[in-house]
């Protein structure tokens, strides 16, 4: 089955001779690997490229356990470089080299050396790709396939595929189990034996227990405003563990670090200023999350707000909280409140204020999900997006309402 990544793969044919090292991210098991040896690898050869000039080497192959070492991987590679035209130097899972950094910076300063790599823990990137290439890094980050991605390759019709979408999520290797008792084993088992012990064999992780409910806890609350010790708080209220609000901070670390959750600080919207007393964390796989509490919990409400998220970030937005203040009375008396917006979605110079809303029945609703939003002064786009199938449409405060559907399979029409 071919699934077709063009997002990605078109960054990467971008990115082609541009002197940089391409450095591709993302959660274990979600196609990075698909991508940079066969999608990217069908594109060079009809381009013209010879397979003896793409240099391909898996590094968490166990066959391959020697070149690990810095010195034999360089030796390999180096060896099979044999005039002076551009070679591909593609090395999937590239954190289990020694040094890494060192060796990738000894191919910058050779012409005809053009470098991809992928790396699945956001440490390998930030504390030290960014570090060692100070700008001589392009990263590609890889999600799980988009409801637009899975769609096609499903072979459904759309009603049944965002019904297994919501509850097996977007890992590639879903679309090859043929019923719901594989698909879940699979993705259990994938939590347990690769995410889980990864983090835990990583990080050294003492307490395994209260780990496990925090994850479980997460999972619970995708949308929630939350912070560490509120968290704590809850925990040692309900007897659950006696984790301090420092040492959640760093198990969510972890967790972001390892690609399973993405974290959405809150945003002053007037104020300008963000505010880290809350935020809300939203999993990077909904098929994972649903795994975690063992397939309960599946509130299409919260569940279409994380999926909102992801095709955000897919489509390249950085994403906050927004939080805007106003007035309302109660019993006579003007209080102070605040509001909130699901979403604050920023890229480059442009910028979407969006609400996440199941449906709006009646215009009391209507009024109840454009409070906050009319609350923001400024004119960058307002947005709704409903579940429901309708065609696009602005209401009389300009805020577009607009189904679901069409906002992950039509971006042309929001963007």
């Amino acid at each position: 089955m071919i699934i077709k990544r063009d997002l990605y793969l078109n960054q990467l044919i971008d990115g082609i001779g541009n002197g940089l090292i391409k450095i591709i991210t993302g959660l274990r098991r979600c196609g990075k690997s698909y991508l940079l040896f066969h999608l990217f690898v069908d594109y060079l050869h009809a381009q013209g490229v010879d397979d003896d000039h793409i240099i391909k080497v898996n590094l968490e192959n166990l066959r391959n356990e020697r070149l690990r070492d810095p010195y034999a991987l360089m030796d390999y590679i180096d060896a099979k470089m044999l005039d002076g035209d551009r070679y591909y130097i593609l090395l999937d899972e590239v954190q289990h080299v020694a040094r890494f950094p060192e060796v990738l910076n000894s191919y910058l300063c050779i012409d005809n050396a053009d470098v991809y790599v992928t790396g699945s823990n956001s440490r390998f990137l930030s504390s030290d790709i960014v570090t060692e290439f100070r700008g001589r890094g392009d990263q590609i980050h890889v999600y799980p396939l988009s409801f637009a991605e899975y769609l096609p390759a499903s072979g459904l019709d759309i009603g049944p595929a965002w019904r297994a979408y919501i509850t097996y999520g977007g890992l590639p290797h879903i679309l090859a189990l043929g019923d719901a008792h594989k698909r879940s084993q699979y993705l259990e088992n994938l939590f347990a034996t690769v995410y889980r012990s990864d983090m835990e064999e990583r990080y050294h992780i003492a307490k395994i227990r209260e780990f496990d409910e925090l994850i479980m806890t997460m999972a619970s609350s995708i949308g929630s405003p939350c912070n560490p010790t509120n968290i704590s708080n809850t925990f040692n209220t309900k007897g659950k563990s006696t984790l301090s609000a420092p040492t959640i901070a760093t198990y969510l670390d972890y967790l972001t670090d390892a690609f399973l959750l993405e974290k959405a600080v809150r945003y002053d919207i007037k104020g300008r200023k963000y505010i880290n007393s809350l935020s809300k964390y939203y999993f990077t796989d909904i098929g994972v999350r649903n795994a975690i509490l063992n397939f309960r919990q599946q509130e299409e409400t919260h569940i279409m707000e994380n999926i909102i998220y992801n095709e955000l970030r897919i489509q390249a937005y950085g994403v906050d909280v927004g939080m805007v203040e106003g007035r309302r009375v109660e019993d006579g008396v003007t209080k102070r409140c605040q509001y909130e917006v699901d979403f604050v979605a920023n890229k480059g110079s442009e910028r979407i204020y969006i609400q996440s809303a199941y449906a709006i029945p009646t215009e009391e609703k209507m009024i109840q999900e454009s409070n906050s939003l009319m609350r923001i002064s400024d004119t960058f786009k307002k947005m709704i997006i409903v579940k429901e199938d309708i065609n696009p449409w602005y209401n009389r405060d300009g805020i577009l309402i607009i189904g679901l559907f069409d906002f992950l399979l039509h971006p042309d029409l929001w963007q």
